[in-house]
């Protein structure tokens, strides 16, 4: 029997449709690097974004890139550190969209190289707290929105599972948040929801400023490579899951 016309033009505009039309998705530290090409791949297949960082004008200046007629960006300035901020957060994104499906824990800063006999308390807590504790408290309050079929992303960093003298605390914070992402994967899995541990290698962003200005560049991964992978691992079916995605660049650079 032929198929009326009707039905072959809801079958082309489904097919025309991007992957992941219609859900939202929340991107931390959104205004550069990998957070920022994470937001624009997301947007290219069809999600609408709420984008979070500490810059208002940066976010702003993103939000105005990304803007789409089909689909909504929206942006708001907040500090992972503070639960406060996190909570103004999530009511504009209950406001806005009521609904969570995507959660990219990208917020994350590095530290000057120090031996641990010279690296001081408050350094120490400033990267403990964005990096790790910035990560749970987001996530916490993102689990009240997130159903079944939903996507955590942790972008960790291959520090994740190696260290390197003189990086004490942001080695200490990703790989508490290593644990802290298996764990929560063992606890999400009987509701559907899957949990990604980002660990990229050496990617060209700004965070080689802080402990290693001279770092070779043009040897790294670009953001988008790392984007690239994050949106194909989030694009698998329901039934499979990438547990731990680790990109590394060819040459073998970190």
């Amino acid at each position: 029997m032929q198929r009326s016309t009707s039905s072959k033009a809801l079958e082309a505009s489904s097919k025309a449709r991007p992957p992941l039309s219609g859900l939202v998705a929340l991107v931390t530290g959104a205004t550069r690097g990998i957070g920022l090409a994470i937001a624009s791949a997301l947007a290219a297949e069809g999600c609408n974004l709420m984008l979070a960082g500490r810059d208002e004008q940066a976010l702003h200046r993103v939000s105005k890139g990304l803007a789409s007629a089909k689909v909504k960006i929206l942006s708001q300035a907040c500090d992972v550190r503070d639960p406060q901020s996190i909570d103004d957060l999530f009511r504009s994104i209950r406001r806005q969209f009521k609904r969570l499906d995507i959660l990219v824990n990208n917020a994350g800063i590095a530290h000057t190289n120090f031996t641990i006999d010279k690296l001081p308390l408050p350094l120490w807590k400033d990267v403990i707290d964005t990096n790790l504790t910035g990560m749970f408290l987001m996530t916490q309050a993102a689990l009240a929105l997130m159903k079944r079929g939903g996507t955590i992303v942790n972008n960790l960093s291959i520090v994740a599972n190696r260290v390197f003298a003189g990086s004490a605390a942001y080695a200490a914070s990703k790989h508490g948040a290593l644990g802290f992402s298996n764990t929560l994967r063992e606890e999400l899995a009987p509701k559907g929801i899957r949990v990604i541990a980002l660990l990229p290698g050496a990617t060209d962003t700004g965070i080689w400023n802080t402990f290693w200005p001279e770092a070779p560049r043009k040897k790294m991964m670009s953001p988008s490579t790392v984007a690239t992978a994050v949106v194909n691992a989030i694009l698998l079916p329901p039934n499979a899951t990438v547990e731990t995605l680790q990109i590394l660049p060819t040459v073998g650079i970190l």
